[in-house]
């Protein structure tokens, strides 16, 4: 195609929680049947209906992609991922008959359905081609200039974290930006920046190929899909958060100790965290609500547990700046350890206003499933019936 420009290159060039939820579903959910649907939660300045042709296009080209041996061998290398699951990788390849787009006014209707494990990988992608595209409209020069004088100050306010005396838990922070960088290009440059510029606080990135490109740590457990999904797998729905965390524990033996809170809101959460999975787990991933609060609310609770919290970790992932992350850190990490995913802050902070997008699960096994968040605004469920019946059953309220 004359002028094809591809937003993605290679299939690792997805978030390593991807990876991790598709093995689990792999070994122990191989049929599941699931739906994914798109969502723009801001207003764009300009149309993402404009897109379709040329994303309709970006699509063609990733459904014809394969994983390398190379790129089969570093995950391979990988402790927590098994040999059959790479096996399978190497015979994978997404089928565009999936994903369907169409235009509703001057929005898009991103649509994935089929088996989960042919369907969930394309979250990312579709995410980060729609930033991508939408982005190229813009001049692209004055971005990245402006994206380097940015990052470029926010290096300098890391080295200012050195100037009074760092308490014994230190600063890290991790790239979280794939799925609404500017570009596939500023993305790299970006990541290589940190990379050189930014030891030690600087610790991986959640992007796969650049991990591997810049001998980084993959960073990345589970996200709401792989606790969703519980929602239908055969328990009762009260016990879906055990469910899908004792198979995790199962699957993982140790590895890939972060669990994500707010999928029925962290007070519900909490009411199935107990001793067992507060031992077990090493920590707790922030991404919805107050953080303060949270953080907080979530050092109550390995105190009620008699759990030493100061060996546990709070990550903390929504929303975040540099300013904001170094702000939480100097209120908790005098008490526990901390971490930092920040996302579009890094990735797409080139002087446009950045779309919040988002693709989530929407229905498993032909029913319903629901997130229920913190913050009013990022819960999301089609089924208003369902959306009832899950908050009766956790006793909570939704936004």
């Amino acid at each position: 195609m004359s002028g094809f420009m591809p937003v993605i290159e290679s299939l690792l060039d997805t978030d390593l929680y991807k990876f991790t939820m598709m093995q689990e579903i792999l070994h122990h959910q191989p049929e599941t049947q699931a739906a994914y649907a798109f969502k723009c939660r801001n207003t764009p300045e300009r149309p993402l209906a404009a897109l379709q042709t040329e994303l309709e296009a970006q699509l063609d080209h990733l459904c014809s992609l394969r994983f390398s041996e190379t790129e089969l061998a570093y995950l391979a290398k990988l402790r927590f991922i098994k040999s059959d699951f790479v096996d399978f990788l190497r015979l994978f390849q997404l089928q565009r008959r999936f994903i369907s787009i169409t235009a509703q006014g001057e929005d898009l209707d991103i649509r994935v359905t089929g088996p989960m494990l042919y369907c969930m990988l394309f979250e990312i992608y579709v995410l980060s081609i729609v930033n991508e595209l939408y982005f190229r409209q813009v001049p692209q020069a004055p971005a990245l200039a402006i994206g380097r004088e940015r990052l470029q100050a926010k290096l300098k306010e890391l080295n200012a974290l050195s100037q009074p005396a760092m308490p014994a838990n230190p600063f890290v922070f991790f790239d979280f930006g794939t799925r609404r960088r500017f570009s596939r290009v500023w993305h790299a440059e970006m990541v290589g920046i940190l990379v050189k510029q930014a030891a030690p606080y600087f610790r991986g990135t959640s992007n796969v190929l650049l991990a591997m490109q810049y001998g980084v740590t993959p960073i990345g457990t589970m996200a709401h899909e792989y606790m969703q999904a519980f929602q239908c797998f055969g328990s009762r729905l009260r016990d879906f958060q055990t469910n899908a965390l004792e198979h995790w524990v199962r699957e993982y033996r140790g590895d890939l100790g972060i669990a994500l809170t707010d999928v029925v809101g962290t007070d519900a959460f909490l009411r199935d965290f107990d001793l067992y999975f507060c031992k077990l787990f090493d920590g707790l991933r922030h991404d919805s609500g107050d953080p303060y609060e949270w953080g907080e609310k979530i050092i109550a609770h390995y105190i009620k547990m008699n759990i030493d919290y100061g060996t546990k970790q709070l990550v903390f992932s929504d929303g975040l700046t540099l300013e904001k992350s170094i702000a939480l850190y100097r209120h908790f990490a005098p008490r526990t350890r901390t971490g930092f995913g920040i996302g579009t802050h890094l990735s797409n902070d080139c002087g446009q206003v950045p779309l919040q997008i988002v693709m989530k699960l929407v229905s498993c096994n032909g029913q319903p499933v629901a997130k229920v968040s913190d913050t009013e605004g990022k819960g999301m469920c089609e089924d208003e019936n369902f959306l009832n019946y899950l908050c009766d059953v956790f006793k909570i309220t939704h936004r």
